[in-house]
């Protein structure tokens, strides 16, 4: 196989310069999960040379809905950077982006350390702050079309996201009604209970699937805990508006 090192620079150029590529699968159909995470870490590796900073973490694949369709039991994980946090209510350059998507969360700040084993009252005992939250999501694979290794490598499709304000972390976030709208018109209406059912769950996962490689959720690190909804594809002209129960409202418009 090729080196995982060039894998990892031919994904982060594509990330980049917003190019498309071809699934790394259908040259290398035997690329493992663990291929896959190796190749993410050099990748983001690169933009840390390049002065960004790390901030935390993005879950995927949290609904079961998402599991059955890519065939697996176990949530993936990126991982994010200064660089991709996004100013809420501003704007966002759709030429930034290969074929960019948004999704609503919900977002945690640590107030201390996690990783390994825990339980749900120990996950959120760590949590400093809930927020409302959207991830830009952007495949950097042609057609948006990939496999599980594939999505794992490409920072789980991880590219931007946006924070809303942050509420008490005894909130509580397990069943909150959601509404995306775009350009006033809602697109996806759904529950913060499609994240596993809670998203604490998905900070649960988050601690155990971070320690797995020797990583751990740091304090002042952001966890975003996975999509509510289904992804909505942006186009330039866009205004996007999500309304969080008892949360408020995060938003921003697409431009050119």
């Amino acid at each position: 196989m090729t080196n995982l090192s060039e894998l990892a620079a031919g994904l982060d150029e594509a990330a980049r310069t917003a190019t498309a590529v071809p699934q790394l699968t259908d040259t290398y159909p035997n690329l493992t999960v663990a291929d896959a995470y190796a190749i993410q870490a050099l990748s983001v590796a690169r933009r840390w040379a390049r002065g960004e900073r790390r901030v935390g973490y993005k879950m995927g694949l949290t609904s079961r809905a998402k599991m059955q369709q890519m065939g697996v039991a176990e949530v993936i994980w990126g991982r994010l950077t200064d660089a991709m946090r996004l100013e809420e209510g501003g704007e966002m350059s759709h030429a930034r982006y290969t074929h960019p998507r948004v999704e609503p969360e919900i977002a945690y700040i640590m107030r201390k350390p996690l990783s390994g084993n825990v339980s749900l009252a120990e996950a959120l005992d760590a949590v400093e702050a809930i927020a409302p939250a959207m991830e830009i999501i952007d495949s950097r694979y042609r057609n948006f079309k990939f496999a599980l290794a594939d999505v794992i490598a490409d920072n789980s499709s991880s590219s931007g996201f946006y924070l809303g304000a942050w509420a008490k972390p005894s909130t509580d976030v397990s069943n909150l009604g959601i509404i995306m709208e775009l350009n006033g018109r809602p697109v996806q209406i759904g529950s913060t209970a499609a994240i596993l059912g809670n998203p604490i769950r998905s900070l649960v996962c988050a601690a155990r699937l971070v320690g797995s490689v020797g990583e751990r959720l740091e304090p002042g690190d952001i966890v975003l805990a996975g999509g509510a909804t289904a992804a909505h594809a942006l186009t330039p002209g866009d205004f996007v508006r999500t309304s969080f129960q008892n949360l408020g409202a995060v938003s921003f418009n697409v431009t050119a």
